[in-house]
């Protein structure tokens, strides 16, 4: 893949960059859509495939999660992908290579019972809602992103808005490590009824995908809460749990109001505020978050 990334610079082919986790759905084409658009018909787009076991916790979905590569291959070429990267566990996070005294005069050879030990930790954004939900979560996410940046070596990167502190973090940690990446950020594509499309949605049985709308209907809520004026964070906070347990197979795990760029609480909401959620219905965690 890196080779193949240098060729395309020497040519001055611009190089726009998807990475996903598969299970691909009309949110994760229009970011190819996006990229494409970025780069234009002489540029290239990669889409990476990759379930990134760093990022999953312990009691978490790794091994359940949606997988069909044949389909998500299909879908990445009508969406006008040129190259589709599906690295391997061993590949991404391989054992250590090497002499322990790092003489380059050495042979290489594996380093006896290593394991993959060196990760990015961003430590500001991360540690409110999906960071204290999932402790592991982004440190995962910023060091698989990088390794991916580093092997597709991409001009733009595109992520979905779905996802704001994730992608707020990228940001960050492009910006802090200085990387040569535009990162862009894309809206959320959502189900006719609301619902943002996610692979984890498959996991939702028919009552279940019906309740689900709560979490669109949350947003809509509190946008509604703050059109005419300014109130505070802490009574539209009340308000929109209260509305959420009216839902009987919905479970808040957290909702939060914050400042779209700094991700630091609010006191008070109003128009231009961010808005987090994360919702159980039954075993499935969906999250979900819009500008109010």
């Amino acid at each position: 893949m890196q080779r193949l990334a240098r060729q395309w610079q020497r040519r001055h082919r611009r190089v726009g960059f998807v990475p996903t986790m598969g299970y691909l759905h009309a949110g994760h084409l229009s970011l190819v859509q996006a990229a494409r658009r970025r780069v234009g018909k002489t540029g290239q787009v990669v889409v990476s495939i990759y379930v990134n076991p760093t990022q999953f916790g312990p009691q978490e979905d790794l091994s359940r999660y949606p997988r069909d590569l044949a389909r998500d291959l299909k879908l990445c070429r009508a969406a006008g992908a040129n190259v589709v990267f599906t690295p391997s566990d061993a590949e991404m996070y391989p054992p250590a290579v090497g002499s322990a005294c790092g003489d380059d005069r050495t042979a290489e050879r594996t380093v006896p019972n290593s394991r993959f030990s060196t990760y990015i930790v961003e430590e500001q954004l991360s540690q409110a809602m999906e960071g204290a939900a999932r402790p592991t979560h982004f440190r995962g996410v910023t060091t698989v992103v990088a390794k991916l940046f580093h092997l597709v070596l991409p001009d733009v990167a595109v992520f979905g808005a779905k996802d704001w502190q994730q992608a707020a973090i990228v940001k960050r940690m492009t910006w802090d490590l200085n990387f040569p990446v535009k990162i862009i950020v894309a809206p959320t594509v959502r189900a006719a009824d609301g619902l943002a499309l996610s692979s984890r949605n498959k996991y939702l049985n028919a009552a279940q995908r019906t309740q689900a709308v709560i979490l669109h209907h949350t947003l809509q809520r509190a946008r509604a809460a703050v059109r005419r004026k300014s109130i505070p964070a802490a009574r539209l906070k009340a308000d929109l749990e209260k509305f959420i347990a009216s839902a009987p197979l919905a479970r808040l795990d957290y909702l939060e109001l914050f400042d779209p760029d700094t991700l630091t609480p609010v006191l008070t909401a109003k128009r231009g505020t961010q808005l987090a959620l994360a919702v159980y219905l039954g075993p499935t965690r969906l999250i979900d978050n819009g500008q109010l």
